[in-house]
């Protein structure tokens, strides 16, 4: 693939360790990725259609339980791999320029569990991919792809140095960029229209910065009941997705 556009960050050189089955699975059949060793009992190995090359160590569950982090729920499978190779945000939105798929845009949400679960829901309704700032996300780990379910290894996550350069680059492309906030004036349903469409979520808690909100076409905020003061970023997401599907 050509690359185009924004640099991306320098990627991790630390191999992560992947655990559980989907986790597990879903890198095993991306062939974009390397697995460089695979630990499990025999029974989840039993499961498994491995390549004759790939080392394998069989062990027990308290041995697994001993190469992640505390009760994780490994499912009788570890594996340690290569991070994916950097993705070019201007690659990705070519790949995207004839559909009318989103993208989601994360200012420095840093929790993996969020981040996984907000790939699986970027998996769930097509989306192009994610984009995040490298020095304010997490690294791919095995946290990051077991809530994501295996939408790690299928949904693009470009890691760019500048996010304020880099919504530039999405709205150069025809992306109206919607930046989601609770103090905004109108809802995402009265925000989207029928264009191409960008969402943007902030940090949990935090929200976005204000330059990242700057960078941002409309602002919106989701209809919810005053009961609750806002939404988890993940869920956020994922209701933003659908009604960017459902329009």
């Amino acid at each position: 693939m050509a690359r185009r556009g924004h640099r991306p960050s320098q990627a991790s050189s630390n191999r992560p360790r992947f655990w559980g089955r989907h986790a597990v699975t879903a890198a095993l059949a991306n062939p974009n990725r390397t697995v460089r060793k695979i630990w499990g009992t025999r029974e989840a190995l039993a499961a498994l259609d491995l390549p004759p090359v790939l080392p394998v160590t069989f062990a027990d569950v308290a041995d697994l339980g001993r190469l992640v982090p505390a009760d994780a729920p490994h499912q009788g499978l570890v594996a340690e791999v290569d991070p994916l190779e950097d993705i070019w945000l201007g690659d990705l939105l070519h790949e995207a320029q004839d559909n009318q798929r989103p993208l989601v845009v994360l200012d420095q949400v840093t929790d993996p569990h969020n981040v996984g679960a907000i790939l699986r829901s970027a998996a769930a309704f097509d989306a192009v991919g994610i984009v995040t700032q490298d020095r304010h996300a997490p690294p791919e780990s095995g946290t990051v792809a077991r809530s994501a379910s295996g939408a790690l290894e299928t949904v693009p996550w470009v890691r760019v140095v500048n996010l304020a350069r880099a919504l530039e680059e999405i709205a150069e492309a025809g992306f109206w960029r919607i930046g989601l906030t609770g103090h905004a004036n109108q809802t995402l349903a009265q925000a989207m229209g029928t264009q191409r469409i960008c969402i943007v979520l902030g940090a949990e808690g935090e929200g976005m910065r204000q330059n990242t909100e700057a960078h941002c076409d409309e602002l919106a905020k989701l209809p919810i009941s005053p009961k609750v003061e806002s939404l988890n970023v993940s869920n956020a997401a994922a209701i933003a997705l659908y009604a960017v599907a459902a329009r």
